[in-house]
């Protein structure tokens, strides 16, 4: 096999298989649906991209038997290439399948959890490659320490993963130590119930290495499977449990905290104070989960105290793209009402005399369908909130599904729902800008952002 071919490959996870395969001497090319940031950045390191479904604009050289096809779930099974590909007899893979074989060959640090698994994976990523440990990584996000999604070491065969439970993915993956963040319901229309969803966590934690260990959240409602010798460890906030923090505090923009640790390796339990280079709380649980793995796979404490302060976060989780005395603009992924809820509470947190305008573009119809009710509730703790069309991403429209449902549960009176299209001109029109904007959504809604932001730049 020389050629790898992507069909998909301008995602977050995908471009980081393919920057791998691109690393390690293989051709790579693919195809995607639009052109963005990621894509031009592939096709400057060398890498050819279309933006077609079309078997004519597939590189001759790639159109060869031997060659490996790598596809994302978001592509329909209609697509003409992939079809093409099958039907020749090519070795066609999901992402996942490619992430499971090459955690069969390194040692597989696998995080899960309906939220959080970016930044604490990319924390954890940080820990080690900064340490005398070293790791390699597949990230779900640019990494702003790194400004890449991947990571490779010449020396360690760790390999950082983000477990991903859409379509039960994470099922094909060998981790050697695992974390879970959580496990609030989602992709209810893949699994049918919040059941079956927490029952495919657990069928998760059976995959785990017997020489390996788990390091869930305290409170989760699962109950693990383990192997026999897989160790099992809690990790919490403000409240006791194998790894947990304590005495949190912020200084002048400054936050910092006291990590517990257990006995291991004949090193006796104690604690550690350390500041976190992103001062949000609702990283502090995401960092106790990663320095624990981290001391676990042999960083040493100084270290992580070091590299938890040098995080400098991940792009579009709370990535703070105008700061100034006068407008804060903060980008973020949030698309769960749980990861909504507790993206505003942060942000009352660091500003809680200020007016904040809340910016969400629902993803998919599925989950606005699903949770409607939830997403007006955690909503409605902003001041104001526009709501832009849903993103459909992977589905057809469902008929009566539109961010209006959200609307008209909302108990806040300064609701608008709008099209993208409409957002700038809104703004514009504004007598009066809020202190601070937070744009959310796991859509295109990022694409707005410079827009936005240079929109309060020209007010400063």
């Amino acid at each position: 096999m020389k050629y790898v071919y992507f069909i998909g490959i301008g995602g977050i996870g995908m471009s980081a298989i393919a920057r791998y395969f691109h690393s390690k001497g293989y051709g790579v090319a693919g195809y995607d649906l639009t052109p963005s940031p990621l894509t031009r950045t592939l096709e400057s390191e060398g890498i050819d991209i279309h933006y077609s479904d079309d078997i004519d604009l597939i590189p001759l050289h790639y159109r060869a038997l031997d060659t490996l096809v790598v596809y994302t779930p978001a592509v329909p099974a209609t697509h003409q290439e992939l079809c093409y590909y099958r039907a020749q007899g090519n070795r066609v893979l999901k992402r996942s399948e490619i992430l499971g074989e090459i955690t069969r060959l390194e040692r597989g640090l696998c995080v899960a959890g309906t939220h959080g698994k970016t930044t604490t994976s990319s924390l954890l990523a940080h820990l080690l490659y900064s340490s005398s440990v070293g790791c390699n990584a597949f990230l779900g996000g640019i990494s702003n320490n790194y400004k890449t999604n991947l990571l490779l070491s010449e020396h360690s065969d760790l390999v950082v993963v983000e477990a991903d439970e859409f379509d039960r993915s994470f099922h094909r993956l060998s981790p050697y130590m695992a974390i879970i963040t959580s496990a609030d319901p989602d992709h209810l229309d893949i699994y049918g119930t919040p059941e079956a969803y927490r029952e495919s966590f657990e069928h998760f934690t059976s995959l785990i290495a017997s020489e390996g260990c788990l390091v869930m959240r305290r409170g989760i409602p699962l109950t693990p499977r383990l192997q026999e010798g897989v160790r099992l460890y809690q990790y919490a906030m403000n409240e006791v449990a194998d790894f947990y923090a304590s005495e949190i505090r912020v200084e002048h923009g400054h936050l910092f905290f006291r990590w517990h640790y257990p006995e291991i390796g004949g090193t006796p339990a104690g604690s550690l104070v350390v500041e976190l280079g992103v001062p949000l709380l609702i990283n502090v649980e995401n960092a106790v989960a990663a320095m624990a793995v981290a001391l676990l796979s042999g960083a040493t404490l100084e270290e992580l105290s070091q590299g938890i302060k040098s995080f400098r976060g991940v792009h579009r989780r709370f990535d703070r793209v105008v700061d100034s005395e006068q407008y804060v603009l903060i980008d973020d992924y949030a698309h769960h009402p749980a990861e909504l809820e507790a993206s505003i509470a942060s942000v009352r947190g660091l500003y809680p005399e200020s007016k904040i305008m809340g910016i969400f573009q629902p993803h998919l119809y599925s989950r606005t369908q699903d949770f409607h009710r939830e997403f007006a509730e955690s909503l409605d703790k902003l001041d104001e909130i526009i709501l832009l069309d849903i993103y459909p991403a992977r589905e057809l429209p469902i008929p009566g599904v539109t961010s209006s449902m959200i609307a008209e549960l909302m108990q806040n009176s300064h609701v608008s729902v709008m099209s993208k299209a409409d957002l700038l001109p809104h703004l514009s029109n504004l007598e009066e800008l809020p202190d601070v904007i937070l744009m959310v959504g796991a859509g295109d809604i990022d694409r707005l952002v410079p827009d936005v932001a240079n929109l309060l730049k020209s007010k400063i």
